[in-house]
């Protein structure tokens, strides 16, 4: 078997060469996976995403935006986080930047909303 290898890929080390590789990739987007320009796409995807990676890192959201962004996904009043996490005025002064989110919380945030525990730890 022969393996025939001719894309012209290198790493994306600059702007235009972003730019460029981002024009490629939208042109062979769609193409069948088991072919030369299915194969030319992943590639790209991957040097593409490492460049965004290194370049325009997203950074985790604060706790309390986390929180109220779960809550919102799962219709969630600030009675049904009083559960979680103690006293309803406890989530209220939690969710106006008030009180400290302890360690506690947010284990239960975490187990209960399922909020990544990189999120719950991050400073606000």
């Amino acid at each position: 078997m022969q393996i025939q290898f001719d894309m012209q890929i290198k790493v994306i080390k600059n702007e235009v060469e972003y730019n460029q590789a981002l024009k490629r990739l939208e042109e062979i987007f769609h193409a069948p996976a088991d072919t030369h320009e299915g194969d030319e796409a992943e590639v790209l995807s991957i040097l593409i995403e490492k460049y965004e990676d290194e370049h325009y890192p997203i950074e985790a959201p604060d706790p309390i935006e986390a929180i109220k962004f779960r809550m919102e996904q799962m219709g969630m009043k600030n009675k049904d986080l009083a559960e979680i996490i103690g006293y309803k005025s406890r989530a209220s002064e939690i969710l106006s930047r008030k009180r400290k989110l302890t360690l506690k919380m947010i284990r239960n945030l975490h187990e209960k909303l399922k909020i990544p525990y990189e999120s719950l730890l991050n400073r606000y």
